[in-house]
């Protein structure tokens, strides 16, 4: 294990609000989305000792962790009814960012930013900086729901090439 700098308070300091903001980007209701996030420091706090820095960032270790607490919230409740086609598709859209964030450094990402489009770097900036929507990325930039998950294929497919990813 790298030892990662962090304390475990640092770390609810620093990640608390981006992994509320992701949780809430899935989940509407306000309780749920509170008990996950009190799961996801559990599971951050009882593998603390186990986080290696050099396999991945601290933010990409949180974020996986997050994203299979919701997924897993999804599959334990059954949840069909009116899900959003993103929440339905978490376990799949998010992969391929995901698969860029474990490869490169928060430094060779930036620069791969800067070489895409100014449409594309934003649409990639509010959905996964800001934590918005697709939906709300769509609303935002003035543009239809489906142009913007084109767009969006389209910027992760810029990030792979300038990022040399398979």
């Amino acid at each position: 294990m790298a030892d990662s700098g962090y304390t475990q308070e640092q770390v609810y300091l620093e990640f608390s609000d981006k992994v509320m903001r992701y949780i809430r980007s899935k989940i509407s209701n306000q309780q749920d989305a509170e008990d996950l996030q009190s799961q996801v420091f559990i599971k951050v706090y009882q593998n603390f000792d186990k986080f290696n820095e050099s396999k991945a960032s601290m933010s990409t270790w949180i974020y996986n962790i997050t994203r299979n607490t919701v997924i897993d919230f999804f599959r334990t409740r059954h949840v069909h009814s009116d899900i959003d086609d993103e929440v339905a598709e978490v376990a799949g859209e998010d992969d391929s960012f995901n698969d860029i964030l474990n490869q490169e450094t928060l430094g060779e990402l930036a620069a791969a930013l800067q070489k895409i489009p100014q449409r594309e770097r934003d649409l990639l900036i509010l959905h996964y900086y800001s934590g918005l929507t697709l939906k709300e990325v769509a609303m935002r930039m003035g543009m239809s729901y489906s142009n913007c998950k084109l767009i969006h294929n389209k910027a992760l497919g810029y990030m792979r090439r300038h990022m040399k990813i398979d």
